[in-house]
């Protein structure tokens, strides 16, 4: 598929690596998109998935977005990149602009957010234990907004929040 060439891209481009693994950052979208196929995401939710970090980790624009795979992808990015900037505050005022921006965002998008949401909480838990405690309880803030999205992703990673809220 094309837009996992382009992610590929663009990440390698910057040379991006996976937190904690330096693995090549392609493999979170990979298996953001995968989650995605999964429970039948269109075709256009599964290329925003590859996409969902392209501009807000790379050098590349929404408007190039839109213009190799069209406005449905654009805009689903646009709903998936975070809008805050660390000139916004601190982390507690950026996560709740960010929450906000994805509060509005279609069912489609919010789908995508739960896979994402997914993926990183469980780097997040299997290779850094104290940042977990502050990253899963934003994600938990987050999940409120996302009950749109996709109910088989929602519970995975409600499950997984409540799992570890359990164990700590």
């Amino acid at each position: 598929i094309r837009a996992k060439e382009f992610a590929t891209a663009a990440h390698a481009a910057v040379g991006q690596v996976r937190k904690y693994t330096n693995e090549q950052y392609i493999v979170h979208p990979i298996e953001v998109a995968e989650m995605v196929a999964a429970v039948d995401g269109s075709v256009e939710m599964v290329a925003a998935a590859y996409l969902h970090d392209v501009v807000e980790d790379t050098q590349v624009e929404l408007p190039l977005i839109r213009e190799l795979f069209g406005e449905e992808v654009a805009s689903l990015v646009y709903w998936l990149t975070d809008v805050s900037r660390p000139e916004d505050g601190n982390r507690a005022a950026r996560a709740e602009m960010n929450r906000l921006h994805t509060a509005a965002a279609p069912a489609a998008a919010k789908t995508i957010k739960l896979a994402d949401t997914i993926s990183n909480t469980r780097s997040v838990i299997a290779h850094d234990k104290k940042f977990a405690k502050v990253y899963l309880m934003e994600k938990q803030l987050l999940l409120e907004h996302l009950k749109e999205g996709d109910s088989r992703l929602y519970k995975v990673a409600e499950d997984i929040i409540r799992k570890w809220n359990e164990v700590t």
